[in-house]
């Protein structure tokens, strides 16, 4: 079925968030979810002795996904009420269980538990894909551990790291938000139904004031939709800052994504790494030979939407009157899902760039080289200075011949030639052949290969064999 060009669609569903992102945020599942928390409250109320039968339960689960959309709309053309119009449409499917739909509860109760069990669904996904992009990099860091390069602080050479100790880095970031997002999940608790204003007064009025049993039927309903229990206390909703937490972390996760995408995008200017390049990809309309990081630069740029939403859940909390104001709605609606679907993008794009990293050894050691020998002064100090040499003396000496020899490299366009300079100074005792000798940029590395070894086995290996069910996951991407 061809789009409709016509009409604004937005790009978050057209071209970049999975189909079963979107499905999370569809109308079907709300709907269905509305209506499965029905059946749940219904089925309480009856094993809670109400007036309800098994057979009324029956047709309402029967029922769940045979939404009639085009009822649910007419009718709230003419009620101005959306859950009132899927009661109305549920209960022309279920005729025998009309009159029982929705006892006690206010809108809420399917409105903001169907939110709850949203975003932990979501949620999940999230999860299921950042586990995989751990997944990726943690091998990475493994293959290239002991590979030296340019490490750099103020973007400027410092001393060399290697490529596999730098994707540790990016590594641990993520799990750092791992960890955030499974302790939201693992925190997550339906509203329940609290009514009105979040006496449950509509209740104590059903159950004739038995509290036990108005307990005992939130415990059930949480329950059957898979939670642990319900918010000890409320107003008419659940509190907007469970929004503003679950953002912060898909913001979280979108920062530490925008700082893997930024990275590479400066070391595919190196030369030195880049994202997979398809072999009919077209880097540039006019200049055949270029190579732009463009899914690193759509990570960024979706990175940034997300860390700027992330803003509207905290408004919307900082700004509900009292029990509950309906400022919250038309935000939360587009906030929420969005920030979903654009990590959810972001995800499938990291998924797709970390399997197939491109590394370019020998253009790495190359541009070592060119450095190694300001990074290897030290060692030639200490030597000189073994050799009886002044210390202060021959830092002074260093840091002349080093500007001298930046200098010859910046302005014009020569080789470094530091180490004959330090050669041809007595003061260092030492020849350009035994500098060279100890340019080996593997000397210069430090402890990064035992440092991989031990956070891939101490922090790493324990969150994917825990998730190992999770893992092989592939995003192929459309655009």
């Amino acid at each position: 079925m061809s789009r409709d060009h016509n009409t604004y669609q937005s790009p978050l569903c057209s071209r970049y968030a999975s189909k079963e992102m979107q499905y999370i945020f569809s109308e079907q599942k709300k709907f269905s979810t509305f209506r499965r928390l029905w059946v749940a409250l219904a089925r309480a109320e009856m094993n809670l002795g109400l007036n309800i039968t098994p057979e009324q339960v029956a047709q309402l689960e029967a029922n769940v996904d045979n939404i009639d959309f085009d009822v649910a709309e007419e009718r709230e053309k003419l009620v101005r009420h959306d859950v009132m119009s899927h009661v109305y449409a549920y209960g022309q499917v279920c005729p025998d269980a009309a009159g029982i739909i929705h006892l006690g509860a206010t809108s809420c109760y399917v409105g903001d538990n169907t939110d709850i069990i949203i975003m932990r669904d979501a949620l999940q996904i999230i999860r299921r894909k950042l586990v995989n992009v751990i997944s990726n990099l943690a091998s990475f860091a493994e293959k290239y551990k002991s590979l030296p390069c340019l490490a750099y602080t103020h973007l400027q050479p410092a001393q060399l790291t290697t490529v596999g100790k730098r994707a540790a880095l990016w590594t641990n970031e993520l799990l750092m938000d791992l960890e955030d997002l499974e302790y939201r999940i693992s925190t997550l608790k339906l509203l329940g139904q609290k009514g009105t204003t979040g006496t449950q007064a509509s209740f104590m009025e059903l159950f004739h004031g038995d509290e036990e049993k108005i307990d005992r039927l939130e415990q059930m309903i949480a329950q059957e939709m898979g939670f642990e229990k319900c918010v000890p206390v409320s107003g008419q909703t659940y509190s907007r800052k469970i929004d503003t937490g679950v953002v912060n972390v898909l913001a979280g996760i979108a920062a530490s994504c925008s700082k893997f995408s930024n990275d590479m995008r400066i070391l595919a200017g190196f030369k030195e790494m880049e994202e997979p390049f398809e072999k009919n990809q077209i880097g540039s309309s006019a200049m055949p030979y270029k190579r732009n990081p463009m899914r690193c630069e759509r990570i960024t740029s979706l990175a940034r939407y997300v860390m700027i939403d992330a803003l509207n859940p905290a408004f919307t909390s900082g700004t509900q009157w009292f029990e509950r104001t309906l400022d919250d709605s038309a935000n939360k609606r587009i906030s929420v899902a969005e920030a979903f679907l654009a990590v959810d993008a972001i995800l499938n794009i990291m998924l797709n760039v970390t399997d197939g990293l491109v590394v370019y050894e020998k253009s790495i050691r190359a541009r070592v080289m060119k450095e190694l020998p300001f990074m290897a002064t030290e060692n030639i100090m200490m030597r000189a200075v073994e050799k009886g040499g002044n210390r202060q003396e021959l830092h002074e000496a260093l840091r002349q011949h080093s500007i001298a020899a930046a200098k010859v490299v910046k302005e014009e366009g020569g080789e470094n030639d530091l180490v004959e300079r330090i050669a041809a100074d007595p003061l260092f005792m030492i020849t350009a052949e035994e500098i060279k000798a100890v340019l080996k940029p593997e000397n210069y590395i430090g402890r990064c290969p035992s440092q991989v070894d031990s956070f891939l086995k101490e922090c790493v290996q324990p969150v994917l064999e825990r998730n190992k069910e999770l893992l092989g996951e592939k995003a192929e991407l459309s655009v």
